[in-house]
């Protein structure tokens, strides 16, 4: 399974919002060295229950990931 997330980086709570046709993360971390990405995918996979993965958007707050079905 595909999704559209849009991340928000250094917002001081861990959530996720199901939007209409994406997904709002919001992230503790801040977006330096690759701790929000690292954060992004342990709150997906706890929230999911499955291994997902960045397929793009690495530098980006709009991502594209991917959830292993």
């Amino acid at each position: 399974m595909i999704i559209k997330i849009k991340v928000k980086p250094n917002s001081g709570e861990q959530d996720i919002e199901k939007k209409e046709d994406f997904y709002l993360v919001k992230l503790k971390s801040v977006p330096e060295n690759n701790k929000a990405n690292l954060e992004l995918l342990k709150i997906l996979k706890r929230y999911f229950g499955k291994e997902v993965k960045i397929k793009s958007g690495f530098t980006s707050r709009n991502k594209i990931i991917e959830v292993n079905d």
